[in-house]
């Protein structure tokens, strides 16, 4: 069952909906924004100039992708630009990452190794066994799930790492002066991290569809698809993103704080010489 093409011909409700929606008719949606200047505004939250900003970059950045995707999509070689957009977000997601936390050494080669892992087993397993139809923009869309969901949690995973070594430093140089190694220290250290830049995404995982409707579920929802469809393609996308983001958290942590140590296992600073 590939589930990325769900249409169907039939008399059900569902399979009769579909959304035509005009500029006039998004402009609309700009008035919940206007709301949200005019409460900073009267509340002194002082935050109007990053609502205006945000608000201002995201219509351009979709904007913009999907002229791109226009262009693309119908390009004879289509399936070569998908992965070149892939690549892209995979880059920047990686530089993303390093600019959150550039106390954390090293950190570049680790984090674009993981997330290229991660989107490479998610890619694998949806397109490999036919889960979802192996398309250009099914490509990009799964990729793009993926990683924007990885990178919260790989920059809480970093943050955490940087915290653990300065905070349980003493703990961590008590241990190696009593001979342990990189491994011995990073298994100290690397559970308690991991738990916590994971905790997240996994309680994430336990209260959808109580609390929340997910996205995907919800486009399908709103573009006709029977429930079961879009709920069985949303459960696809909730275990894909757990797994992708377990994976790529651990293997941060994992390296991340062998590479915190130099040779001689001292710890590296911003000081030190790399």
């Amino acid at each position: 069952m590939k589930l990325l093409t769900l249409a169907r011909q039939s008399d059900s409700l569902y399979d009769r909906q579909f959304i035509d929606i005009s500029w006039l008719e998004f402009s609309f949606s700009l008035v919940l924004v206007a709301v949200t200047l005019l409460l900073s505004l009267l509340l002194k939250l002082h935050i109007e100039k990053s609502l205006f900003v945000a608000s201002v970059r995201a219509a351009l950045q979709l904007l913009a992708v999907g002229l791109f995707f226009t262009a693309i999509f119908d390009h004879k070689h289509a399936e070569l630009w998908s992965w070149l957009w892939v690549i892209f977000m995979v880059l920047l997601a990686t530089e993303i990452i390093r600019r959150r936390v550039p106390t954390v050494k090293r950190l570049s080669p680790v984090a674009l190794i993981a997330i290229k892992t991660s989107v490479a087993m998610v890619a694998s397993v949806a397109f490999f066994f036919e889960v979802i139809e192996y398309t250009p923009i099914n490509v990009v869309v799964v990729s793009g799930i993926t990683i924007g969901n990885i990178v919260p949690s790989a920059v809480l995973a970093v943050q955490q790492l940087n915290m653990q070594l300065t905070s349980r430093r003493l703990e961590a140089e008590s241990l190696l002066a009593l001979g342990a190694d990189k491994s011995i220290l990073t298994r100290f250290l690397a559970p308690q991290i991991i738990k916590t830049a994971i905790t997240t995404q996994i309680e994430r995982t336990k209260v959808v569809g109580l609390i929340a409707l997910p996205g995907a579920m919800t486009g399908l929802l709103l573009a006709g698809i029977e429930p079961m469809d879009a709920v069985l393609l949303q459960l696809i996308v909730m275990y894909m993103i757990l797994g992708s983001v377990t994976i790529t958290v651990c293997i941060i942590v994992w390296f991340g704080l062998k590479m915190s140590l130099t040779n001689d296992l001292r710890f590296i600073t911003q000081s030190n010489d790399i």
